[in-house]
């Protein structure tokens, strides 16, 4: 079995889908528009071009999301996606391009578990843990 997160997003999914392709090294998958759908008109008329469904593959893991109607949005809160690395300039990067334009909550730092580890809430509100146990350059 499997588990993949699926993330709701205010209007910018595609957006945080592409800095998840460039920041983790994923591989962007399709992406489904509202218009042309089943689903067009559960979301306002200018939403028709907003994703209706998109993922992005992130090593053996796929992550899924789309733009959810406004009055459905509702801010994510009460879990972190984790993220576990191997090598400290890949934490540091990913943790640099996540917190640009969010919200650290955590600075990367060496801890006693990890070579590096840090807690950020990136600029579409979804909380990451960037855990690096490799060893320290």
């Amino acid at each position: 079995m499997d588990v993949s997160p699926y993330l709701s997003f205010k209007g910018e999914c595609e957006a945080a889908f592409t800095l998840y392709e460039k920041c983790f090294g994923g591989l962007l998958g399709p992406v489904f528009r509202y218009a042309g759908t089943p689903f067009e008109d559960q979301v306002p008329a200018d939403w028709q071009d907003k994703v209706m469904h998109a993922s992005v593959t992130l090593g053996r893991q796929i992550l899924m999301g789309a733009d959810v109607a406004p009055e459905r949005y509702e801010e994510p809160k009460g879990f972190s996606l984790s993220i576990q690395l191997n090598r400290v300039d890949d934490a540091e990067r990913i943790f640099e391009q996540l917190s640009e334009n969010g919200k650290i909550l955590t600075p990367l730092a060496k801890t006693f578990w990890a070579a590096r580890f840090g807690a950020v809430v990136d600029r579409f509100g979804v909380a990451w843990l960037i855990n690096c146990e490799g060893p320290d350059d």
